[in-house]
C-alpha cells in the first residue's frame, strides 16, 4: 500500500459500533441484560454500562489497545516510532481509566477482539461475560489478563 491508500484505510477504522461491539451488544441484549452506551460521563467512556449491576465493559481491538502475545497486534514497520507512542498512551489511558473506575465502585471487564473473532471463541468468551456480568465472584479460569492491568497487585514490590 502507498503511505496515502493506508491512511485512507486507517482513518477509515471507527471507534464506535464496531463489529466486535455490535457482536457483545446483540448477545447482552438478547439475555435480557440493558446498558448504556459510550456514558461519557464515566472514565474512559465505557463500551457498554450496565448501571444495575455495577459493571462497565470495554470491547478492544487488539491492535489499537496493544493486546501483548495476540496474533491480531503487530507492530508496524513502517513509522514505528509514532505507532508505539500512539499504542503506548493507549494502553496507559486504558489503565487510568481502570483505576478510576474501580475507585468509583464500578467492575470492569474488557474484552478482546481476539477473543470473538471465532465462533468457537466467541460463545464461550460471551458465556463467560454474561456469567462474570451477573455473578461478580465468578472468575473464568481461561481469562486473559489486559494490557491495561499491572503485571503485579499495586501493593507488592516491582
Amino acid at each position: 500500500m502507498t503511505p496515502d491508500q493506508r491512511h485512507r484505510c486507517m482513518a477509515a477504522i471507527r471507534s464506535r459500533d464496531t463489529r466486535p461491539e455490535m457482536i457483545v451488544r446483540r448477545f447482552l441484549h438478547a439475555r435480557g441484560l440493558r446498558y448504556r452506551l459510550s456514558d461519557r460521563r464515566l472514565p474512559g467512556t465505557p463500551d457498554i454500562v450496565l448501571k444495575k449491576y455495577r459493571t462497565v465493559v470495554f470491547i478492544d481491538g487488539c491492535f489499537w489497545h496493544g493486546h501483548e502475545g495476540c496474533s491480531q497486534f503487530k507492530m508496524p514497520k513502517s513509522n514505528s516510532d509514532f505507532w508505539r507512542h500512539k499504542i503506548n498512551m493507549n494502553i496507559a489511558r486504558d489503565y487510568r481509566a481502570n483505576v478510576e473506575l474501580r475507585l468509583l465502585g464500578w467492575r470492569v471487564i474488557r474484552v478482546w477482539e481476539c477473543e470473538i473473532s471465532t465462533v468457537a471463541k466467541r460463545e464461550q468468551r460471551l458465556e463467560a461475560l454474561y456469567r462474570q456480568i451477573i455473578n461478580p465472584e465468578y472468575a473464568p479460569c481461561a481469562q486473559q489478563s489486559t494490557a491495561a492491568d499491572p503485571a503485579a497487585p499495586y501493593d507488592t514490590p516491582r
